[in-house]
């Protein structure tokens, strides 16, 4: 017999679709840089490579990606978790979050956007391709990738390359209220 579905409030429905990577936004401009966390981000088109991430419009990094017209997106692994968690619940306005936080951050090679590397699995510094109608309706960024980097020990070949001695490098992915699932167990899909 099969367990009755449950309704799920529709404040936490976005939570049951929510399990791509989360990410950390990095944006810099004008001597202020700041950094944050996002659940919602997803590719949008393969050439140019273009990605699209939800960024609420009243947030601090949307100024300054608004100023500089670029972002860096980092993929945290597993064991920044912490790291993710604070940098995604307080306000760049407030302060410099790297120095707060202790963050090491590299310049991106083309746009010069603050990356980070220690404990990040990759990175993609993008430029904003302005789409006004869904940045402001939707909070909707997209971007055109125009570098990007992996650590090679989970990302070789155009795959991810997941096991247990890589395990702090494996991606987070939000659950919301703070809770993260962590990739790590990867099903190699057999013909049906």
């Amino acid at each position: 017999m099969t367990t009755p579905f449950l309704p799920v409030a529709l404040e936490h429905a976005s939570r049951l679709i929510n399990h791509g990577p989360t990410v950390l936004v990095t944006s810099a401009h004008g001597g202020r840089r700041n950094i944050m966390a996002a659940a919602w981000s997803m590719p949008v088109e393969f050439t140019p490579p273009r990605i699209a991430i939800v960024i609420d419009k009243h947030t601090f990094s949307r100024e300054l990606i608004a100023a500089s017209g670029s972002f860096g997106v980092c993929i945290p692994g597993a064991a920044l978790a912490d790291l993710t968690f604070a940098v995604g619940s307080c306000s760049g306005r407030e302060g410099d979050k790297f120095a707060r936080f202790g963050i090491d951050a590299v310049s991106g090679p083309v746009l010069g956007v603050p990356m980070l590397e220690a404990g990040c699995a990759a990175w993609m510094e993008c430029r904003l391709f302005p789409e006004r109608h869904t940045e402001d309706a939707y909070d909707t960024c997209f971007a055109e990738v125009v570098a990007a980097a992996a650590n090679p020990a989970v990302f070789t070949d155009g795959k991810w390359n997941l096991h247990a001695d890589n395990a702090a490098l494996h991606t987070l992915h939000h659950l919301g209220a703070g809770n993260f699932a962590c990739a790590g167990t990867v099903i190699q899909a057999r013909p049906l």
